[in-house]
């Protein structure tokens, strides 16, 4: 018979004893279960004793947490937390050295467990861990044993770290800035403080005035990893803690003795495995720093400012004047007024004022001075990029004020900045620990890209909300890689380029929707034969019905049709014009013919050589994207027949070629059109 399904069968060990298997009641209280345990081993005073469970921290049972007890458990039978704690603090109070270790050990064994914590802690525990602490009689062992003990009976929360001393505070720092320090006590030394900062602005202060940051770089310098994570620990404690005004004074000085370098070189590349802790300090350490930029993001653009309209005007003469130039010179002033603004609108600001441009926060001057930036640590890259847009027509032109105005914003929003750190993210990028100006230069590497992906998509000002959400996808993509550099960085958001973000969505959406399951992969393969076979006749078809082609003439007008097919058996393609307002005429009566055989490629686009020969105006820019050509055998020379398709709709992808030979030649002659 199946017992209740509160009773569970569990076994409990006592030292010299044997084990009792017992069925125990989980509706019985828990004094009258020790009761019946103690009087099977005829053990008087259960009240004396506490059932734990045998493995991990050896916690005690309680009321609280009995459930957790499960058929097959071990307890143990032990002596009651009030009991033992008293024990242990009479121990820590021993005359003999190896007496107060033992206490010591014994009790950071138990500490993690909260029914003893508070059982140490209402017995004043924590002060006369704090007197160890504070005598620092024995440097070694105990003092490391003292402060771990310390440190897990304070992580309950049952005191607040606020209510620790200024003396005891002064001693534990006194730790962390001594030369000649047993390597165990300084990381717990450092915990403590960091502990104490964040937990207490006053304390923190105190920490913060006695702790120099040259000791703090000291202690990350040492090749001993628990010891670097303690001093990043509490560093990012320091700066957290700290105004905004002196948190960049601290990270300007941390710079100049070249913390930034030692990370990215000692920590990030560091032939041991970067610990999780130390991830999430690098996380909070990059966020603090992106965080400097904030003012600037939230402050707009003051139009009465002369140092800012004074940026804006260098931003468009490095752009339009060159070094040594004045646009101003022989020209009245509302002429030079005039062409101030009509150059600050080919700049891709929206109002002839570019000041209303920046007004808006974010991203405020921020967005300033990243354009700046770009001008002066790029000035070839800035000015190719204004000025292939400005010569562009009005539609395709990529502004770039606007443009980096955006991606600015857009920056920000990937980067968090501004947000409150998390407590347990770990997400850090290693690149901006590989350089100064580190969002700056991401700016140049993104704003390069922006226009190549404006190229790619063709795009025109109605655009712009596309091409961005295109950009975001690329920059967050790129960085989710984490690359190790802003050189790899550059490299592999480049060869990000839209046709592979278009592929990677597709991807992306056919996995969502289960296409891409292994038995439709199975099905679609079996299929796919049958498939292709039906296409290629699909197309065969549309080819045999064949196609009126407009002619182009050398102003340009398509005022000839000419027709083109492929003869039944698929053996030629026959052509030849026709008059406007006559139906399709029938194979045998078109003139030409090409042989399938003779065929050597297809070509499309720019590579046509009837859009080679028309150059490169707004018409020609249309004509390319219809125009395709079929190259082939002209005796010994080579020749194209040349098409432009009536719409995008009819420019249908070709078939597979038909013989091996199809493959581009030099170009020789040309016949038809």
């Amino acid at each position: 018979m199946a017992p209740p399904r509160n009773v569970v069968k569990i076994a409990v060990q006592m030292r010299d004893a044997i084990p009792q298997l017992i069925q125990l009641d989980q509706a019985k209280p828990l004094a009258a279960v020790l009761k019946e345990v103690c009087d099977a081993w005829s053990l008087p005073h259960s009240e004396r004793y506490a059932l734990q469970f045998a493995d991990g921290h050896r916690r005690y049972i309680t009321e609280n947490n009995r459930m957790e007890i499960k058929n097959g458990s071990i307890l143990c039978l032990s002596t009651a937390p009030d009991r033992e704690a008293e024990r242990l603090l009479r121990g820590l109070q021993s005359e003999s050295r190896e007496g107060r270790r033992e206490a010591l050990r014994h009790l950071l064994l138990l500490a993690p467990d909260l029914t003893f914590a508070r059982e140490v802690i209402s017995r004043d525990g924590l002060q006369r861990l704090g007197t160890i602490i504070e005598d620092g009689d024995d440097l070694g062992e105990v003092l490391a044993l003292a402060l771990r003990a310390f440190l897990e009976l304070m992580e309950h929360g049952v005191v607040s770290w606020e209510t620790l001393s200024i003396p005891f505070v002064r001693k534990v720092v006194c730790y962390v800035n001594m030369n000649l320090m047993d390597a165990s006590v300084q990381p717990l030394a450092l915990g403590l403080l960091e502990n104490v900062t964040l937990s207490s602005p006053t304390l923190g202060q105190l920490v913060k005035s006695e702790v120099p940051l040259d000791r703090l770089l000291v202690h990350l310098q040492v090749m001993n990893q628990q010891l670097q994570t303690k001093a990043m620990a509490l560093l990012t404690a320091l700066l957290q803690g700290a105004t905004p005004a002196e948190r960049k004074h601290m990270l300007d000085y941390l710079w100049q003795r070249n913390l930034r370098q030692f990370i990215y070189k000692n920590i990030i590349h560091s032939a041991a495995p970067l610990g999780d802790e130390m991830a999430h300090h690098l996380y909070v350490l990059q966020a603090l720093m992106l965080g400097l930029l904030e003012p600037r993001m939230r402050t707009p653009l003051d139009p009465y400012s002369q140092e800012q309209r004074e940026q804006l005007q260098a931003l468009r003469q490095a752009a339009f004047e060159p070094e040594g130039e004045s646009v101003g010179a022989g020209l009245s002033a509302d002429r030079r007024r005039s062409l101030c603004a009509r150059e600050f609108r080919k700049l891709g600001f929206s109002n002839s004022n570019p000041a209303q441009d920046l007004e808006r926060v974010p991203p405020g001057l921020l967005a300033l001075d990243n354009m700046l930036y770009f001008s002066r640590q790029a000035p070839s890259a800035y000015s190719r990029f204004v000025l292939e847009n400005s010569s562009r027509e009005d539609k395709h032109e990529c502004p770039f004020a606007r443009s980096s105005i955006q991606l600015t914003v857009l920056l920000c929003d990937l980067l968090h900045v501004g947000e409150p750190c998390s407590e347990t993210a770990q997400d850090f990028s290693p690149m901006f620990f590989g350089q100064d100006q580190s969002f700056h230069e991401l700016f140049c590497v993104s704003i390069q890209l922006l226009n190549k992906t404006w190229k790619e998509m063709r795009a025109t000002q109605e655009d712009f909300d596309k091409v961005m959400q295109v950009v975001r996808e690329q920059l967050a993509r790129t960085l989710a890689l984490k690359p190790s550099s802003l050189e790899l960085f550059r490299t592999k958001v480049n060869a990000l380029t839209y046709g592979e973000v278009l592929r990677l969505r597709q991807t992306e959406r056919l996995h969502q929707e289960g296409t891409l399951a292994p038995p439709i992969l199975e099905l679609r393969e079996k299929l796919k034969p049958e498939l292709m076979g039906l296409i290629r006749q699909q197309r065969l078809l549309r080819l045999c019905e064949g196609t009126l082609f407009h002619k182009i003439s050398s102003r340009r007008r398509q005022d000839k049709l000419w027709f083109c097919c492929l003869s039944p058996k698929h053996k030629v393609l026959q052509y030849g014009d026709v008059e406007e307002g006559v139906g399709p005429p029938t194979p045998e009566s078109l003139p030409e013919q090409l042989p399938v055989a003779d065929i050597r490629a297809l070509l499309t686009g720019k590579d046509c050589p009837h859009v080679r020969e028309k150059g490169s105006g707004k018409q020609n820019k249309d004509v390319c994207e219809l125009a395709f050509s079929v190259s082939y055998d002209h005796g010994e020379e080579e020749a194209y027949l040349n098409f432009i398709a009536p719409s995008k709709r009819e420019l249908a992808p070709s078939p597979v070629p038909p013989v091996d030979r199809w493959a581009e030649r030099p170009a020789g002659q040309s016949h038809g059109q």
